[in-house]
Formats: C-alpha cells, sequence, structure tokens
C-alpha cells in the first residue's frame, strides 16, 4: 500500500498512508487511510495537497473504497476528510487510549469509482 512522505529540509512534516481495511479476500479493494501533518504545517493546504495525492494513487491500484479513521475530538481532520468528499459512516465510543484517557474515532467513507 502507498505512503507519501513530504520533507522540508530533510526533516519528515508529513505523511498520508493507506492499508489494507480487513485481511480477507472480499476486501482487497477497500483500504484505511491516515494522515499525520506536523502542526506547524497545518492549514496551509498541505493535508489536502498530500491525501489528494494518496487518493490518486489508490485509484491507479484500482481501490474502490478509502475509509477514513479519524480519533475524536480533531475537528482540523474531520474537516479535510469531508472537504475531500468523505462522508462519515461510523462513531465508535470509546475504543481508542492514548493521552491517558479513553478517546472516540469515527470513521469516514470516499467510493473512488462513484
Amino acid at each position: 500500500m502507498p505512503c507519501i512522505v513530504a520533507v522540508i529540509d530533510e526533516t519528515i512534516i508529513g505523511y498520508p498512508y493507506a492499508t489494507k481495511w480487513k485481511e480477507r479476500s472480499a476486501y482487497r479493494f477497500s483500504v484505511e487511510s491516515t494522515i499525520y501533518l506536523s502542526n506547524e504545517f497545518q492549514r496551509k493546504g498541505l493535508g489536502t495537497v498530500l491525501y489528494t495525492s494518496l487518493l490518486n494513487k489508490l485509484k491507479t491500484l484500482g481501490i474502490n473504497s478509502v475509509i477514513g479513521g479519524v480519533t475524536l475530538p480533531n475537528p482540523a481532520s474531520v474537516g479535510l476528510h469531508e472537504k475531500l468528499g468523505m462522508v462519515k459512516v461510523a462513531h465508535f465510543s470509546k475504543v481508542g487510549f492514548k493521552f491517558d484517557q479513553w478517546l472516540d474515532v469515527g470513521y469516514w467513507q470516499l467510493s473512488l469509482n462513484a
């Protein structure tokens, strides 16, 4: 699965990537996507450029469905996913644990062959 890395002055500042959504063959055309962008480079359009590049690459690989997971609350990430046409399809309560607390996770989905 693809991973795109943005580097400035030999420092990684962001990367979107995709992983298999499920192991079974029936789901081989679906992926889960993730993006990380350093705080100082957020809200400058770079996330859109990186994620769009990932989506374009996934389409050339024959991927049909992209499922983006977002730890909530995260308005910036939700905004990015929705800007790219993704629609919220699921919300799981207290399934992630980080920063010493239980967090919700939402999933946004995009069909690349609509």
